[in-house]
């Protein structure tokens, strides 16, 4: 994913989330520098996420093992929640556990159908 797309879908998301009474904050130099392993911060007094955003024109993303290993870690130094954040175009946003992504190989990937089944639609997640 380009630098540009990625950083729009996290500045979409803090929006989305903010209008659903989510405090959110995005984390300079996530991607860029080892110590910030997550792309936002959101919570609203009952739930608190760390959380890695994603864009896929494709219907699968793959990621790496090692940057969610990263998050998974960040998130539990922190006290929140990991989740991966994926905006299928023209599908719209989903939210998954990190535990719940298929291993592959050489990574992680999560197919639109399985998200569909294991995650979480935005509507859902925020509720």
């Amino acid at each position: 994913m380009n630098k540009k797309r990625g950083s729009d879908a996290e500045r979409e998301l803090l929006h989305l989330l903010s209008q659903q009474g989510f405090s959110v904050a995005r984390v300079a130099g996530s991607g860029m520098i080892s110590e910030t392993s997550c792309d936002l911060f959101a919570g609203n007094g009952k739930k608190k996420y760390a959380i890695e955003v994603k864009i896929s024109s494709s219907h699968k993303k793959y990621l790496r093992k090692e940057q969610i290993s990263e998050l998974i870690k960040f998130a539990k130094n922190f006290g929140l929640n990991p989740v991966v954040a994926i905006k299928f175009l023209r599908k719209g946003w989903w939210f998954i556990t990190p535990n719940k992504i298929d291993k592959t190989e050489k990574g992680l990937v999560i197919s639109f159908d399985d998200i569909k089944k294991q995650g979480k639609s935005f509507d859902k997640f925020v509720k």
